[in-house]
């Protein structure tokens, strides 16, 4: 079942579930809205292919952009962190989500990747896409995705901050 504000604030009160920085205005109905940071990730120029089998550390080809704003071309993708950090407790997954007025412009914020585990304590990383045929301006501090919280029948016995394989480098 998912949680409605209701619940999310309280389990926030109860400490297990937390966003840092938290403000109330993001929170909506049924979900909260998460915030761009100034991190970005852009593809690295590159000859040859990738092998999708040596993919454990994505950063070898992206590289690394502090900036207020990014602009994205057609076709264009990075990565971005979130501005929060949440802390998920053992009982709740998380759903990430994009907020329809980004993606009315063809903007993705999560290519397949929407899934915030019980026990993770991390930003979330937004992987963006414009499928739009006219450029993007990002702009950190910009609340382009939204989290939906799901309560898990039995908490679980594998936290991703213990047994997640990038969880201590977001």
């Amino acid at each position: 079942m998912y949680l409605s504000n209701t619940d999310i604030l309280r389990e926030l009160k109860k400490g297990g579930l937390r966003i840092a920085p938290f403000d109330e205005k993001n929170l909506k109905q049924a979900s909260y809205d998460l915030a761009l940071s100034d991190e970005f990730y852009v593809p690295r120029r590159m000859r040859g292919h990738i092998d999708v089998k040596d993919t454990t550390d994505p950063h070898k080809c992206m590289k690394k952009v502090i900036a207020k704003s990014l602009v994205l071309p057609p076709g264009g993708f990075c990565l971005a962190l979130t501005r929060e950090r949440i802390t998920m407790p053992p009982d709740l997954i998380g759903i990430l989500g994009g907020r329809s007025r980004f993606a009315r412009l063809g903007m993705t914020v999560h290519v397949t990747s929407a899934v915030i585990q019980p026990g993770s304590d991390n930003r979330q990383v937004l992987e963006i896409a414009n499928l739009s045929p006219f450029t993007l301006k990002l702009y950190a501090g910009e609340r382009v995705s939204q989290v939906y919280f799901e309560r898990l029948e039995t908490p679980t016995s594998k936290p991703y901050n213990k047994f997640g394989r990038i969880a201590v480098r977001q």
